[in-house]
């Protein structure tokens, strides 16, 4: 591999790095965002469930005065029942105790009723704020956790950065533009091996010239169909294993 490649190697590996770098970045105040909604419609729920019970209670306390001003009405009633000069006076006067005690009977079986609805209510508000809580110190420390990373993904990323800045000033800039040029293109894979006179990025076959030219090594070239820099691995020579010495027969 020329020098050069091997400028465009080190450029790609960093570029790669520095992208994977840059969408975590990306990524974390996306995945607080959500993890912060997801926290946000739990409150709402449990808000919901306040609501109803607060509108029980209310309702139970309407009604109990309710039934403390008709028993002060029965009261007063009776005490003018006493007084009273006629038969239909005494009558009038019975009815109306009568209706009040037929509400009071009617808004203390709702009240059973919504005393029986708040049970439940009221188990559902404990649970929620007891998850809630729970839910919260997890959302803090997967907060606190994102911002560390953030904060270390930053860190590497101002170091590879550097790294970058140095290996593209030390590319020749013709090089550097077909780099660039090629990286916008393939998104990021800018090279490819050619491996039995293909390209492994577009596999399409090499012209035996201009394979024998990559062979060399002399100069930097590239796929003449997809664009990429092409670079050659010559194989490796396995040098075969000596064969295992005879045993020496027994005497």
């Amino acid at each position: 591999m020329t020098a050069e490649l091997e400028l465009v190697s080190r450029l790609q590996s960093l570029d790669q790095r520095i992208v994977v770098l840059q969408r975590e970045v990306a990524s974390l105040p996306k995945h607080i965002a959500s993890i912060e909604k997801a926290l946000e419609a739990h409150l709402r729920r449990l808000e919901a469930d306040r609501s109803a019970l607060t509108a029980n209670q209310r309702e139970r306390k309407r009604l109990e005065d309710d039934i403390k001003a008709n028993d002060q009405k029965i009261s007063k009633l009776r005490d003018q029942s006493l007084q009273a000069k006629t038969n239909e006076q005494y009558k009038a006067f019975q009815n109306e105790v009568e209706f009040c005690e037929k509400e009071i009977r009617k808004f203390e079986d709702r009240i059973l009723e919504l005393m029986a609805e708040s049970e439940p209510l009221e188990q559902n508000v404990k649970k929620a704020e007891a998850a809630l809580a729970e839910e919260k110190k997890v959302v803090e420390a997967e907060k606190q956790q994102a911002r560390e990373r953030t904060a270390e993904d930053q860190k590497q990323l101002a170091v590879l950065m550097a790294e970058r800045k140095e290996a593209a000033a030390r590319t020749p800039p013709a090089i550097y533009r077909s780099y660039d040029h090629i990286r916008k293109k393939w998104n990021g894979v800018v090279m490819a091996e050619v491996i039995d006179g293909r390209c492994q990025a577009c596999y399409i076959s090499l012209r035996p010239q201009f394979l024998q030219d990559l062979r060399r090594g002399e100069e930097v070239l590239f796929c003449e169909s997809c664009g990429r820099f092409l670079f050659y691995n010559p194989p490796v020579a396995v040098e075969p294993e000596p064969p295992a010495r005879a045993e020496s027969q027994a005497t």
